[in-house]
């Protein structure tokens, strides 16, 4: 049974909607907003899985330059740090872009649920701090390459910003503190889902319509959401983004159990 995509109002209503929702997310966690955007996309407008990421990566692009503008006016970005992490991730794009034409409606919906669930785990393990910082050196800066080669695949699959794999890492692995670690990653995401859009489009995994509707609308909330980083704190931060993950994380579970019974 094809499910029947709301039109007119209906959608535009469910692209403010998740683009206000995403925005503000993307401000507050330093995440681009895919980990919103994609599942939102499938439960409320009944996207493909694949269609759903193209959209995705294209809509970032715009949110993550109004949330990194937002950072660096307080200081929180690393500059070089995310132009080694977008070597990397430009790179990574590409390939994530293929595997994403490549891979069946069930299996990308189930590597959706299962990077889902990581990140919900992650969010427990992780202990913010706002003094920590980066030492780069010859070894940090090849480690910071390969974070954006696997951040790009992410980004390019599934169709998530990467913030969601690089602001964790970059707290645990590198010692960078959560607001520069958000502040760095949002600024990465812009060349690398640039490429993975570029790619996207010519295979026509993406709705431009709606990419802009879900983009221009979630850069209303962004800088909203990074003010409110400053303000709340990051344990409790997490503990909600958590909560979030877990209704989302069901919900798309169930569309996975679904398409998988299709499949067969």
């Amino acid at each position: 049974m094809i499910e029947e995509r709301p039109t007119g109002y209906r959608a535009i209503g469910s692209f403010v909607l998740i683009g206000a929702l995403s925005g503000f997310l993307s401000g507050l966690f330093g995440v681009g907003g895919g980990t919103v955007i994609v599942p939102l996309l499938v439960l409320l407008v009944s996207f493909s899985q694949r269609l759903s990421a193209g959209t995705s990566s294209a809509s970032i692009i715009p949110t993550a330059a109004v949330g990194v503008i937002t950072y660096a006016l307080h200081g929180d970005v690393d500059w070089v740090a995310a132009l080694l992490i977008a070597a990397g991730a430009v790179v990574g794009a590409q390939i994530g872009v293929r595997l994403l034409h490549a891979l069946s409606e069930p299996v990308l919906r189930w590597i959706f649920v299962g990077f889902l669930v990581v990140v919900m785990i992650s969010l427990f393990l992780i202990v913010p701090s706002r003094d920590a910082e980066l030492q780069l050196h010859l070894l940090s800066g090849i480690g910071l390459v390969v974070l954006g080669l696997v951040t790009g695949i992410a980004s390019g699959l599934i169709g998530v910003g990467g913030g969601i794999v690089v602001v964790p890492v970059l707290m645990l692995l590198f010692g960078m503190s959560d607001l520069v670690a958000k502040g760095t990653s949002l600024l990465m995401m812009i060349p690398t889902s640039l490429s993975g859009t570029v790619a996207n489009i010519r295979k026509r995994n993406v709705d431009i319509p709606a990419a802009i509707g879900v983009g221009l609308t979630a850069c209303v909330t962004a800088p909203l959401g990074a003010w409110v980083a400053n303000l709340v704190d990051p344990r409790l931060g997490n503990i909600l983004f958590a909560v979030f993950l877990v209704v989302i994380i069901a919900q798309m579970t169930q569309r996975a159990i679904r398409a998988s019974r299709r499949g067969r």
